[in-house]
């Protein structure tokens, strides 16, 4: 059985000494207590420290250990299978990572001159062509810090859209399918708009005749992830921006997907206008943690001068790389300087190694190992499949534990906390909402046969022990944990996530 390290019984703080040291600062010389007084006067008095931080006094091997032992704790892609539906939490190539360290990607400066960064301007430049090919757009801003940052940026290009036409007051209405990703009514949301919700049909793709009675003068666009969370190809896509554009609305793509189409199909060939990327999805960034990510936005040529300043630009006369701020309409700054520079370099290494070849690949294996899985998943006794079950998928789909939870009790809360005790993180669950039950299964394309199979046999498993009523080990899950099963709600309202609060409620 799986096991993770375990919980350490003091915190680096309870092993706090007075006087014990880890490292050794050296003694400075004169010169350099006189160059330190003198910065020091050059800092107001109220943003300097009237006290030492309050670290913990330890030796360097506690600190070792402690650190050691958190590495342990924790559960990623590198430790084992991390089928996160919607997230792509899939292996990233280590060469990304090296790139991403080099001194001379780490040393610069976004004050530096223009002339003194041509080779980073390169890759900027380089990297918005790449993925505006790989996305059918002209033009293309590296700003934006994540996923939904790339949302709100989008949707504030669609809104200065219309506020060039006049048309703003009247087009208030954007609309978004029922199995839609939460953060995209939340961007209309912030964006000034109202959100317009249409259910999905019965194959779990947009109900074309809702559309329809939902579209009007008002409507100002229309967010759609293709494929859609249940991993589904949307086979109207056509019809579905026609229908937009024939109100003069803007189709938005979430690529929160983009890693099932890359080299197969381009959302700008689809029809829409404005695309964003999850780099820290699709083009390897390591995903979770709080970031930093990248969410690349790319638009239509019409679109062009409503991007955020200043794009990369290139002249072939003197082939030089520049900043451009000559962007009619700009929407102005969405970021300090010019995007997570670390992140795009990653996502660049990425592309540059695998070339057109390569990325249609990763897609064809995505899709690949996610229609085995659903079909071997659909076969197990209390599972279903309920939309698409007779028909392929693609890089994820959402299986039901509903038949399961109705005859045995035994829910998809219960199944997640059991596949932990088998080294296997969960995947996403009671999302989408649509679907009762749901487990939102992505097995990514670098994730071998083997892996993928000892997570069907675990799903089994479950079946067997719930339909034979030996359910105790299931409901007592996970035990192997360096934490033992949670109050979830308990969790989420009341969390504890540092020293700070944990004195605090030591204190009660």
């Amino acid at each position: 059985m799986f096991k993770q390290s375990k919980w350490p019984k003091t915190l680096i703080f309870d092993k706090s000494t007075p006087g014990r040291q880890g490292y050794q600062v050296p003694e400075l010389s004169s010169l350099e207590r006189e160059q330190l007084e003198k910065a020091r006067n050059t800092i107001s008095n109220n943003l300097l420290r009237k006290s030492s931080p309050n670290l913990p006094e330890v030796s360097e091997l506690e600190v070792v250990r402690h650190f050691t032992r958190l590495s342990q704790m924790n559960y990623g892609v590198d430790s084992g299978f991390y089928p996160l539906g919607s997230c792509t939490m899939k292996y990233n190539p280590k060469i990304c990572d090296t790139a991403a360290s080099m001194l001379q990607a780490q040393n610069i400066h976004p004050y530096q001159p223009a002339d003194t960064v041509q080779g980073s301007l390169q890759v900027m430049y380089e990297l918005a062509s790449w993925l505006a090919e790989l996305s059918g757009m002209t033009g293309l801003t590296l700003q934006p810090a994540a996923g939904a940052h790339g949302e709100y940026t989008g949707i504030m290009i669609l809104r200065k859209y219309h506020e060039t036409q006049n048309n703003l007051v009247i087009k208030n209405e954007i609309i978004v399918p029922d199995s839609a990703h939460g953060t995209n009514p939340a961007t209309v949301s912030m964006c000034g708009f109202k959100t317009i919700v249409i259910p999905s049909n019965g194959d779990g793709c947009v109900d074309i005749d809702a559309l329809k009675s939902s579209v009007t003068e008002r409507t100002a666009g229309m967010m759609l992830t293709n494929p859609n969370t249940l991993g589904i190809f949307e086979p109207n896509i056509k019809e579905i921006t026609e229908i937009i554009h024939g109100v003069d609305g803007l189709m938005y793509y979430d690529g929160a997907n983009f890693n099932a189409i890359m080299g197969k199909v381009r959302p700008g060939d689809m029809g829409f206008d404005i695309v964003h990327f999850n780099i820290h999805k699709t083009f390897a960034t390591p995903h979770g943690g709080g970031g930093p990510g990248a969410g690349p936005v790319g638009v239509i040529s019409r679109l062009v001068p409503f991007l955020p300043v200043p794009t990369v630009a290139y002249n072939p006369a003197d082939d030089k790389y520049s900043f451009n701020y000559d962007h009619k309409y700009t929407i102005g700054k969405v970021r300090s300087y010019f995007g997570n520079f670390s992140t795009l370099l990653r996502a660049y290494s990425y592309i540059l190694r695998l070339g057109q070849a390569g990325l249609t690949r990763v897609s064809e294996m995505a899709n690949l190992n996610a229609n085995y899985m659903k079909t071997q998943c659909a076969r197990i006794k209390g599972f279903s499949v309920p939309y698409g079950e007779n028909s392929s998928c693609m890089h994820e789909f959402v299986l039901s534990a509903k038949k399961l939870c109705k005859e045995t009790e035994i829910t998809a809360l219960d199944i997640s906390k059991y596949l932990l005790d088998n080294g296997l993180h969960p995947p996403t669950i009671y999302f989408p909402l649509i679907v009762p039950e749901a487990l939102m299964i992505e097995p990514t394309e670098t994730e071998p046969k083997e892996v993928i199979d000892d997570f069907i046999e675990v799903l089994k498993k479950i079946s067997e022990l719930a339909y034979s009523g030996k359910t105790t080990d299931i409901l007592k899950a996970p035990v192997s944990t360096s934490i033992g099963r949670i109050d979830d709600v308990k969790a989420a309202r009341e969390p504890i996530i540092s020293y700070r609060m944990l004195k605090a409620k030591r204190n009660e």
